[in-house]
């Protein structure tokens, strides 16, 4: 009898401790990870952000690790605090889409809570160094860091180049007042931001160049009296909201019936084409007819897709949210396998000057692929 109630307990005691959830079981059925992750996003509102998120949970999944995301809420001090939390409960890899874009003193902040825990710390998507500083002077901090995001200029590149060759062959028909140059509104990001930086540069110089060879004038900022030549979103959102109410009010100045109709309009994202494309159809452009005033944007979300389909709008520049999420991923696996962070990276684009920097490659979209 004391055998047999000896062997009864010893089997309670292991169904008792046995326990996690299925989501922390291998997708074949093997032994659980002891990946414990803390995923923390600059803010879920973002419709890109959301994408990798929707992903890159979809790779965790399928990994079988322990994970909780984070939303910041586009507040650094919270994402500090998450990041805390974090690592007092356990967390031993830190995922981070930074909050403060390109700040040498955020991210110097998050990589020493990282330190002080000695767990691995792999940031995404947002830049962790400023435009001032030595490339590399903040990834170099630790030996446990990483990035996976774009190079920021490429995005700008491809999409000056994209509005270019659309204008050159259809010049006249963008031209609607006739004074043989395309005026154009700019909606920025987020200052201070590479990629807004460089998106807001070279969708102008690259588009100016194209036409220039083509023997037609640079293009022209509908308003002369703004000298910045963009209107950014002043929480640094990247909102269709932002874009919405900048397009909203400049249609009430600038419009066909004053003969000084915006005849292009560039967008550092998706989402602020959209914003953009809603203020265009309250007045009777874009709706899908010849009324047309051609809009560009970043990142190739599914519902620019679905504009650009509709003939709402004309291009995008695809920002790879599904191979940004599995290059991320593929380094949380190299840490649940006790590998150095970078281990089995080189077929991934790594910068040529930061052997821990990761470049996912960005493409034209218009909806013919």
């Amino acid at each position: 009898m004391a055998m047999l109630l000896c062997v009864a307990m010893v089997a309670a005691m292991a169904v008792g401790c046995g326990g996690g959830s299925d989501s922390s079981e291998g997708g074949d059925g093997g032994a659980k990870s002891d990946l414990n992750i803390g995923v923390f996003y600059y803010t879920y509102a973002d419709t890109y952000i959301a994408s990798v998120r929707t992903a890159l949970d979809a790779q965790l999944d399928e990994m079988g690790v322990t994970y909780q995301d984070y939303d910041a809420n586009n507040n650094q001090t919270t994402q500090n605090e998450q990041i805390d939390t974090a690592i007092q409960t356990g967390a031993n890899l830190l995922i981070v889409n930074i909050v403060t874009s390109g700040s040498n003193d955020a991210s110097t902040q998050i990589i020493d809570k990282a330190k002080a825990a000695d767990i691995p710390v792999i940031f995404f998507n947002r830049a962790v160094e400023d435009e001032k500083s030595e490339e590399g002077t903040i990834l170099g901090s630790y030996e446990k860091c990483a990035f996976v995001g774009t190079d920021a200029p490429e995005a700008g590149h491809m999409q000056g180049e994209m509005i270019g060759n659309y204008l050159v062959e259809n010049y006249d028909k963008v031209d609607l007042n006739g004074d043989g140059t395309i005026s154009y509104a700019m909606f920025m990001g987020q200052l201070g931001n590479a990629e807004a930086i460089y998106r807001t540069q070279f969708a102008v110089e690259d588009a100016d160049k194209i036409l220039e060879e083509a023997g037609k004038p640079a293009l022209s900022f509908f308003d002369p009296a703004n000298p910045d030549k963009y209107q950014v979103d002043q929480d640094g959102a990247w909102s269709a909201t932002a874009a919405n109410n900048y397009m909203t009010t400049n249609l009430s100045q600038y419009n066909e019936g004053n003969n000084n109709m915006i005849e292009l309009i560039i967008c550092n994202n998706d989402g602020m084409a959209e914003g953009a494309i809603a203020a265009l159809n309250d007045k009777g452009y874009n709706t899908g007819d010849d009324k047309m005033i051609p809009v560009f944007g970043v990142d190739a979300t599914d519902a620019a897709k679905k504009l650009i389909a509709d003939g709402k709008m004309v291009g995008t520049i695809k920002q790879d949210a599904e191979g940004m999420a599995a290059c991320i991923a593929d380094l949380a696996q190299n840490v649940g396998d006790g590998k150095d962070l970078m281990d089995g990276t080189d077929d991934y684009n790594i910068s040529e000057n930061v052997p821990n920097k990761i470049f996912i490659p960005y493409g034209i979209y218009t909806g013919e692929e």
